[in-house]
């Protein structure tokens, strides 16, 4: 049976996965060649050389993110569920948003999601400098929270961990709150907490949900 014809699109698909599951460097043209089942000189005439494939995965990132839509019934939710679908994206293709920072198109690619930011407190009635200082909290605190996550599970493994620091009830450091000791003992639950900190931040800016 004869194999469709390739296109461009398939080609950056089979690259965007080669680099999230392996990183840039591990994307080769004859690697790339060898995924799809076919010789090397038809990747180079659907996307050209691995500086111009770098590039045009660098652009499709940056298009990604571009699509994330709101949903929800209020402006509160709409954040809610804009830093969710952020943090999701992100935590999905580091290596490729790390492509996309070193090319200097950062600011450029989190523009989209400023802008359905700005919309939405313009809908809770934020103008000026405070709709501009919600933007950008929830858009550091989304990223933060990203950066951390990856912090962690990059990390060495620490001795003592968390766990064994707070087990047992600890309560001098608890301050006599062995509920809290055994809370923190506890394996931390990164999506909860992202979502705990994230709903009291845009409340605290937008204000309560109508």
């Amino acid at each position: 049976m004869a194999r469709t014809p390739l296109t461009r699109d398939e080609v950056l698909s089979v690259a965007a996965d080669l680099v999230k599951q392996h990183g840039p460097e591990a994307l080769s043209m004859r690697k790339l060649a060898a995924e799809l089942g076919t010789a090397v000189t038809s990747i180079y005439w659907h996307v050209g050389n691995r500086e111009s494939l770098l590039d045009a995965l660098v652009r499709r990132t940056v298009a990604d993110l571009g699509t994330i839509r709101p949903r929800g019934s209020t402006p509160q939710e709409r954040v809610v569920s804009i830093a969710r679908t952020l943090r999701r994206q992100l935590r999905d293709r580091p290596h490729l948003v790390a492509m996309v920072h070193e090319r200097g198109l950062t600011e450029h690619m989190f523009l989209p999601v400023q802008r359905a930011l700005v919309h939405e407190t313009h809908a809770a009635g934020l103008r000026g400098g405070a709709a501009a200082e919600a933007v950008r909290a929830v858009l550091f605190q989304v990223v933060g929270h990203v950066l951390v996550e990856r912090n962690r599970e990059r990390a060495p493994v620490q001795r003592p961990g968390e766990e064994e620091l707070w087990a047992g009830g600890k309560t001098e450091a608890a301050e006599d709150d062995p509920a809290l000791a055994r809370a923190l003992a506890a394996p931390v639950d990164p999506e909860r907490l992202f979502d705990t900190s994230v709903r009291a931040l845009v409340k605290s800016l937008l204000g309560p949900a109508t």
